[in-house]
């Protein structure tokens, strides 16, 4: 079965993988998703979980090997992408696919799949918001919530060439708006 592809980009902070995690535990028919990644796992991360971990040579053969769907290096050797063979995991088990992406990440995943594909902006109400949330995450330096900041600034002006624009000022709210958003694209 080919099913369909819902995809979720955001600035880091924004809320998106909250917002998946919940569309998932409310959608028997989707199913989220696993990236790869080439950085090392963080505290809690689970290898097959939370994202496929591999190292920077092997990331680089298999981008060779044309097994990515899409990749990007969003830092310098931190590269992020999805795995072909996790689409087709998820379509074989008769499921639509959910996506937690970076900005480009999203827009490229919508550029191959087209109608297939809804791709979702999520913003939080400002920059501000961004960084506060960044820092109660205790995980961030304040090294890497000024690079993240930064690049959140640039992924903004993104915003425009995604399907859906969702404004998370208000996680309940914003639950809502992507129930919403899904449920009208799956059943079109």
């Amino acid at each position: 079965m080919d099913g369909k592809l819902i995809i979720f980009s955001a600035p880091s902070g924004a809320g998106k993988t909250t917002i998946v995690q919940h569309l998932v535990s409310k959608f028997s028919t989707i199913e989220f998703s696993v990236s790869a990644c080439s950085r090392e796992l963080r505290k809690g991360e689970v290898d097959g979980v939370d994202y496929y971990f591999i190292g920077v040579p092997e990331f680089k053969k298999r981008i060779e090997k044309d097994e990515f769907v899409e990749w990007e290096e969003v830092y310098e050797n931190h590269f992020y992408g999805t795995l072909r063979s996790e689409i087709k995991r998820i379509w074989d088990r008769g499921h639509h696919v959910i996506f937690d992406v970076d900005v480009v990440g999203g827009l490229n995943l919508k550029k191959q799949f087209g109608a297939k594909a809804l791709a979702v902006f999520v913003k939080a109400p400002s920059i501000k918001h961004l960084e506060d949330r960044l820092k109660k995450r205790d995980t961030e330096t304040p090294e890497s919530i000024a690079r993240r900041i930064g690049k959140a600034e640039k992924e903004m002006e993104y915003a425009t060439q995604f399907d859906a624009v969702l404004i998370n000022d208000s996680m309940e709210l914003a639950f809502i708006e992507a129930s919403k958003l899904v449920e009208t694209f799956l059943r079109s």
